[in-house]
């Protein structure tokens, strides 16, 4: 059974201005360690930074809270397997609340194109 859907698109450009003006603290703030090592690897991190951020936010709609309940950027982080197949890791308060959603499953997907990211999470139990 689906518990929660999400979806969200961001201007690429945008974001890049954004850890433009504020290198260290926009970056800090909005990702953690391995997500920026992950993605200073890529031929264009900021796409890749981008296409994380759409998914973390898509992740907080699925959730139906936002950026409330101790939920923090942090603790949301996409990650690739070996085939490059994104999934989301969740810590702290965000799985605490996946885990009282009783969704035992979280499916996403993202892209990339003309500028834009855009990101669809989906919250489902078994």
């Amino acid at each position: 059974m689906v518990v929660g859907i999400g979806i969200d698109m961001v201007d690429i450009e945008r974001l890049e201005g954004v850890l433009e003006r504020h290198p260290d603290r926009a970056a800090d703030r909005l990702f953690n360690p391995t997500e920026l090592a992950d993605c200073a690897e890529k031929a264009n991190p900021s796409e890749c930074l981008a296409a994380r951020f759409a998914a973390k936010e898509a992740f907080l709609k699925a959730l139906g809270t936002g950026l409330r309940d101790g939920i923090a950027w942090r603790e949301i982080s996409l990650r690739t397997d070996p085939h490059g197949r994104p999934h989301i890791e969740a810590s702290g308060a965000a799985a605490e609340r996946v885990e009282a959603l009783g969704a035992s499953s979280i499916h996403v997907s993202i892209t990339h194109d003309g500028g834009l990211a855009t990101a669809v999470v989906l919250l489902q139990t078994d």
